[in-house]
């Protein structure tokens, strides 16, 4: 018998086991990541919308933006920085619920509930809705590419 062969190739195999669980491992931490920075971007958009600072509204939403709002109108990026930018669509509060994160490649998609209040063109009002949004992985940032609203009933 040669013993050393044995031990060999019980020591390849446990080697190769163990590479495989570290790859495996690693991609799950990876893809952790990438949820925490989805989240990031979520709550990076939220606060954008509250604050009205155009700047911080132009760095979370790509160049080609569809969003839709749950009254059945779509803006892209323009109009929708320049309604809140400008304070025609003012939120003083915004609260997520229920948020769901899939990832896809470089495509993530969001769902959650919007609790808000707002002061439109001078008129305070709620907002109670169910959302979709739509991120593109652009470098190491993700970006805002759609949204969907409809009402919460």
């Amino acid at each position: 018998l040669n013993f050393s062969h044995i031990i060999n190739q019980y020591s390849m195999k446990k080697c190769l086991v163990l590479c495989f669980v570290l790859m495996i491992a690693n991609a799950g931490f990876s893809q952790s990541k990438e949820y925490a920075r989805v989240a990031a971007a979520v709550e990076k958009l939220k606060l954008a919308m509250i604050s009205g600072v155009r700047e911080e509204l132009e760095s979370i939403v790509d160049d080609s933006l569809s969003y839709g709002h749950s009254g059945g109108a779509v803006e892209g990026k323009a109009e929708f920085v320049e309604k809140i930018a400008s304070g025609k669509s003012d939120f003083i509060t915004i609260y997520l619920t229920d948020q769901k994160i899939s990832i896809t490649g470089n495509v993530a998609v969001v769902r959650h509930q919007l609790f808000a209040t707002n002061n439109d063109n001078g008129k305070p009002g709620e907002v109670k809705l169910k959302i979709l949004l739509v991120f593109k992985k652009v470098g190491k940032d993700w970006k805002l590419l759609a949204r969907q609203a409809v009402k919460l009933t």
